[in-house]
């Protein structure tokens, strides 16, 4: 199994329309996925509002596996044959005071998810554009990230404080995390700002090669989400882009990425020194509500 999590902290560069995209497009090749919304927003939730049947627990989101212990497997709704969401509500926006006093409380969606065994190939987490304690739970249960960025400078900045954020959470916490490519949305491949800014992430990223950072085998994706109008309107009818336009070039786009990242092998784990080995051991030792 497959795990990762679809994050920048910055919002309205495409991150939901790709994990939404992505999950389908991988669901579509036969393989089961579970998208789990942490969005309080739960854009993603709406997103396949029109292709979702009831859970085993119908009213349960993403809320109550976080404070009522609820088992992911139970909230799950079936969005198609080999795809099921887990939702998220704007309940989720009180989980960072609730579980304020609550030991280990970075690890909880690791061991909803550790419950739920092998029962998916893929989990992709639609994380909110934010680094709190939803972002968080992401960052220790997945072993993958997808960062996905729309090309401008400003999104250079936003890369940086998010590769602090994976060596801290990888040192401390989750050993295995590691960022396994960069996506650009909305790319429009006839301007310069957009041919430069893809220059310079890949030049980023090439000088890492080699070096224990959770970054430096990741890779800037060959596929190019363009930006295209269809994208934008599929949510309004509860659907992925394969049901709403399923020639557009938004369909394409996502269908190359799912047949990109399938080829690409899943990241190994960097090696553990005894002292980030027993910070890890400490945590899991600690209870959880």
């Amino acid at each position: 199994m497959r795990t990762l999590a679809i994050l920048n902290q910055k919002g309205g560069v495409g991150k939901t329309t790709t994990a939404v995209n992505f999950s389908a497009a991988l669901a579509r090749r036969g393989h089961r996925v579970c998208l789990v919304d942490l969005d309080p927003q739960a854009h993603a939730s709406l997103h396949l509002a029109q292709k979702l049947t009831p859970s085993a627990r119908p009213g349960c989101h993403m809320y109550h596996v976080f404070v009522e212990q609820v088992p992911l497997v139970e909230i799950c709704h079936q969005a198609d044959e080999h795809l099921q969401v887990a939702p998220a509500h704007i309940d989720l926006a009180a989980v960072e005071v609730e579980l304020a006093g609550t030991a280990g409380r970075e690890l909880l969606l690791r061991r909803r998810l550790e419950e739920a065994g092998k029962r998916w190939d893929f989990v992709v987490m639609d994380c909110p554009p934010s680094l709190g304690i939803l972002t968080l739970n992401a960052l220790c249960a997945v072993e993958e990230v997808v960062l996905p960025l729309q090309p401008h400078f400003l999104a250079l900045h936003g890369l940086s404080k998010l590769l602090e954020t994976l060596e801290v959470v990888a040192t401390r916490s989750n050993p295995r995390l590691r960022l396994s490519g960069v996506l650009l949305c909305m790319y429009e491949s006839n301007t310069r700002l957009a041919q430069e800014v893809e220059r310079d992430i890949d030049q980023f990223l090439q000088s890492w090669r080699g070096q224990n950072r959770p970054w430096s085998e990741a890779k800037l994706f060959r596929t190019r989400i363009r930006r295209n109008v269809r994208l934008a309107e599929a949510p309004s009818f509860g659907t992925s882009i394969f049901d709403y336009a399923p020639k557009s070039p938004g369909a394409a786009d996502y269908e190359a990425l799912a047949q990109e990242f399938l080829e690409s092998a899943p990241p190994l784990p960097p090696e553990i020194t005894e002292e980030a080995f027993a910070q890890t051991m400490q945590q899991l030792s600690q209870p959880v509500q």
